[in-house]
């Protein structure tokens, strides 16, 4: 939760806290006037834009001026969440990768797009009137209190106030004004926290997300809850079986070969040493085992290398060229880490399996919110999340992190996955690396 400027009145506070309160928000009164035009602007281009969408221009301004509104929103919800005392979540859907048209499609898909553009309609009316309202209201005092020296800076007469019954005319009559300045005062006082508040408000309710979008958010929380579930009950049978058909039988054997040694060793010495040397194999084999089922576990070249070595590792062991480049700038946490090296893993093998590539490459890299791992071959494409080939798989693993998966898959290829998690990494170090295995 972000510290918020205090809207709401302490149980007990002192006249100059309050006083230090009050003129802090005025100054963000003072910043939502200087946002409003921005929004005005991008309202007057979002509009021009879309009333020219069908000539084509238009499209090429909403590529540019969807993600500016998008950043614009996106900072009112910052400063509105801050004012509120809240986090408000981003709302906007996963952003589609690809073509042009793909992210215009996307974005034209997501409700939460559209309900920036009806916030900036909102903005430049109701939210601009409170905030000039807010800011008005402390310029006011400041006028009233200062306004006999001002006065008697200007020629005589120049700032004379005629209210109707009274007109105040002379520098003596100007210190009448500050009759006015307890009543300016007292309303700034009470209503410039109101303002500010109104305004946060309704920028949260335009901006944050919305019931059917949280409703939606949670029943897919649920369902990867449930699927991450399942897939690690899969994980420990694995184990159990790998175990148990594997390590544990050639122990067995070890256990057998040691006890028919030791009632050889004494009558026949030769056929013993055979049997020792036969449950030496056998423990090899079983190290072996026991590497095999620790590394589908957790690879030791993750744990030391991290996911730029672990998947230059990955690469060195296929049997076409896979250039890699990783341009990581720390490391991602253990667990996300882990998920992206084993979909890689489930990527690579499908490259082999089905794609009858000749090249490929893997792109790793984070951009300071999300990390990104494209996967591409020149294969024959046609992969889809439905066709069996594992992907699906790797889909519900990364659910499991708020991640997705997008395939680009056209009939003769290329195919180009491409794998996101958001999450921040753990030290600012740098190790980009790129080459060919």
């Amino acid at each position: 939760m972000t510290t918020p400027i205090a809207l709401a009145v302490p149980r007990r506070e002192s006249f100059v806290a309050g006083l230090r309160r009050r003129v802090a928000l005025t100054g963000v009164s003072l910043g939502y006037v200087l946002l409003a035009p921005l929004a005005l602007v991008m309202l007057c281009a979002l509009t021009t834009a879309l009333s020219v969408a069908v000539v084509g221009v238009g499209l090429v301004l909403l590529l540019v001026l969807v993600p500016l509104t998008g950043q614009l929103a996106g900072l009112h919800r910052r400063l509105a969440g801050r004012l509120l005392g809240v986090t408000i979540d981003t709302p906007y859907a996963p952003a589609r990768t690809g073509s042009w048209w793909a992210r215009l499609r996307g974005w034209a898909a997501d409700p939460a797009r559209w309900r920036d553009v009806a916030w900036t309609y909102v903005s430049v009316t109701l939210g601009w009137a409170l905030a000039w309202l807010g800011f008005g209201l402390g310029l006011a005092v400041v006028w009233y209190a200062v306004f006999p020296g001002v006065y008697a800076l200007v020629p005589e007469g120049a700032l004379a106030n005629d209210y109707g019954f009274v007109n105040l005319d002379t520098q003596s009559e100007a210190y009448l004004n500050w009759v006015l300045v307890p009543v300016v005062f007292a309303l700034w006082w009470w209503l410039e926290p109101v303002l500010v508040r109104w305004i946060a408000q309704l920028d949260r309710a335009m901006l944050a997300p919305s019931r059917a979008a949280l409703e939606r958010r949670v029943a897919e929380v649920s369902q990867s809850r449930a699927e991450s579930i399942d897939h690690s009950a899969a994980e420990l049978r694995r184990i159990e079986r790998d175990l148990h058909d594997g390590a544990q039988a050639r122990l067995v054997a070890l256990g057998m070969n040691l006890g028919l040694a030791q009632e050889l060793l004494a009558d026949d010495p030769d056929a013993a040493a055979r049997l020792i040397a036969e449950a030496r194999a056998v423990t090899t084999s079983a190290l072996g085992d026991l590497r095999s089922v620790v590394r589908g576990i957790h690879p030791p070249v993750l744990a030391d290398r991290g996911l730029a070595g672990a998947v230059q590792a990955l690469a060195l062991d296929m049997s076409l060229p896979v250039s890699v480049t990783v341009v990581l700038p720390g490391r991602p946490p253990a667990p996300v880490e882990s998920a992206m090296y084993f979909a890689t893993t489930e990527l690579l093998a499908n490259v082999v399996k089905h794609a009858g590539a000749r090249r490929a490459s893997i792109d790793v890299g984070h951009d300071g919110r999300v990390l990104r791992v494209v996967v591409e071959d020149d294969g024959a494409g046609g992969a889809s999340v439905s066709s069996g080939s594992g992907l699906a798989g790797v889909g519900r693993r990364l659910a499991a992190f708020d991640g997705t998966m997008v395939v680009a898959s056209p009939a003769g290829g290329p195919t180009t996955i491409t794998l996101e998690v958001p999450c921040a990494l753990s030290s600012p170090r740098t190790s980009p690396s790129s080459g060919t295995a």
